[in-house]
């Protein structure tokens, strides 16, 4: 469905509805197609307009990103290749960027001292147990009397330690580069960049067979978005200072993520599910901001500080639980505890903030930074026609595909004044957003009248039509 067709079907008079219908396929390819294809409903100015644009809307490429280069990859009607073109619902698993386990490796040493610190306060606290079930019970008393008399002294010594902790944490506080938050950071930046090599070569030779070529235009498209990504912010040090390799991974899992070292990994996947280059452009600008603002460092230092100050309460569990088995239990609640009340939100919070960042690299490199929030309404939507169960988002390391839609229409105002700062070209009409928003109001509407009479029906509520004034 390219713009030329999607007008010789207009000229025509030809209103065939362009979603499919029936089997699972009928919920594929609707988004994109959705937006080039308004044809249902004519009548409205609003609805022609989006009609008007949506052809250059789904994969446009914006003129500033690639101004007179004739070897461009991107057609003279400002389409990626057919290729790229269907929004391809191949959804493995949630979109999550820069996942935590990929994106942040862990230090040499702290993978081959983390453990035997847990078994070393496991066997402590066992042996603590069993030391006190083997005294007899005057000498109980006599430890109890002297821990009541040296009472002050023990406390003095719990807050001294806790003392430590304290400072341990302030004297290594930084502050984030651009954003200025604080932040713990316990390992060497370079030291940690040095042994992000070794995630490295595990990738590469995890995906040396679907590697693509730098001939490849799928490789050259993103070649060119990146690129002008990181020259649009070469003002910021940390983007200039870092070399940006860029790897394209032929594997359909919507996915990316960059090494703090600067090796960026592209699935084709995310090329699929990206309606238009400044879609493109906001996902990789989030990318740049995790390996500029330093995340996977941040993450680990944090991390190391909570489970190295968590073996202490470990040590209590196992000393104070009457049964192995309870000291189990304990255990793993402690853990669950520590992942749900401070890893998974802060992971969240990085996520949030590399969201921000992301959206000033594309206002500076001139993208039509509103469609950041449709791409991931788009997956919103995905998931919901396709009956993805949805977890709640404390249960995740991500925000929710909803949340971040909110959050980034709130940045948007911000980001289009630096964009104006920029003196780039003025944006389009209609919005993106109200193009999606109309097109999915027509799409759930058609998928309900076109749903199979032997099929279950989703339980997908209609919405309200609220058409803005034009």
């Amino acid at each position: 469905w390219t713009r030329e067709r999607c007008q010789r079907l207009d000229l025509n008079g030809n209103t065939r509805n362009c979603f499919l219908s029936g089997s699972p396929d009928y919920y594929r390819n609707f988004i994109c197609k959705g937006q080039r294809c308004l044809s249902n409903v004519l009548n409205t100015t609003v609805y022609k307009n989006a009609h008007y644009s949506a052809g250059r809307f789904c994969f446009q490429a914006s003129r500033t990103l690639w101004g007179k280069t004739t070897s461009s990859p991107i057609s003279s009607a400002g389409q990626l290749p057919h290729r790229f073109s269907a929004w391809n619902i191949q959804i493995v698993r949630p979109f999550h960027t820069s996942p935590s386990v990929q994106a942040a490796p862990f230090p040499l040493f702290w993978i081959i001292v983390k453990p035997a610190q847990k078994l070393f306060a496991i066997i402590l606290g066992r042996s603590i147990r069993k030391w006190w079930k083997a005294l007899p019970p005057h000498k109980r008393e006599l430890f109890k009397e002297s821990a009541r008399k040296n009472k002050w002294k023990i406390l003095l010594g719990v807050s001294g330690l806790g003392v430590l902790f304290v400072m341990f944490y302030f004297t290594h506080l930084e502050e984030t580069p651009i954003t200025g938050r604080p932040r713990l950071l316990v390992f060497g930046k370079e030291h940690f960049r040095e042994l992000s090599q070794m995630e490295y070569e595990m990738w590469m030779e995890k995906f040396k067979s679907k590697m693509l070529p730098e001939t490849d235009v799928r490789y050259q498209v993103v070649e060119k978005v990146f690129g002008h990504l990181c020259e649009s912010s070469k003002d910021i040090p940390q983007v200039s200072a870092l070399k940006w390799v860029l790897h394209v991974v032929d594997e359909p899992e919507i996915n990316a993520f960059v090494l703090p070292n600067g090796e960026v990994f592209v699935f084709t996947g995310l090329l699929d599910a990206a309606c238009d280059i400044d879609q493109l452009s906001f996902i990789l600008g989030h990318e740049i901001a995790h390996a500029v603002l330093e995340h996977a460092a941040e993450k680990a230092s944090l991390v190391h500080f909570l489970d190295f100050l968590s073996l202490i309460f470990l040590t209590m569990i196992w000393a104070i639980c009457p049964r192995d088995s309870l000291a189990v239990v304990g255990q793993w609640i402690q853990s669950k505890l520590q992942e749900f009340m401070f890893d998974r939100p802060y992971s969240r919070t990085l996520e949030a903030e590399a969201d921000k960042v992301g959206l000033q690299f594309a206002a500076k490199a001139c993208v039509d930074v509103r469609a950041s929030s449709v791409f991931w309404q788009q997956l919103e939507l995905a998931d919901t026609v396709l009956g993805q169960q949805k977890l709640p988002e404390w249960l995740s390391t991500h925000p929710s595909y909803e949340n971040r839609a909110e959050r980034l229409d709130r940045l948007i105002p911000e980001a289009l004044k630096i964009r104006e700062s920029c003196n780039c070209p003025s944006l389009s009409e209609p919005d993106p957003r109200l193009i999606f928003k109309l097109t999915k109001q027509d799409f759930l509407e058609s998928s309900e009248d076109q749903e199979p009479p032997n099929s279950t029906k989703r339980d997908i509520s209609k919405p309200k039509r609220d058409f803005p004034h034009t």
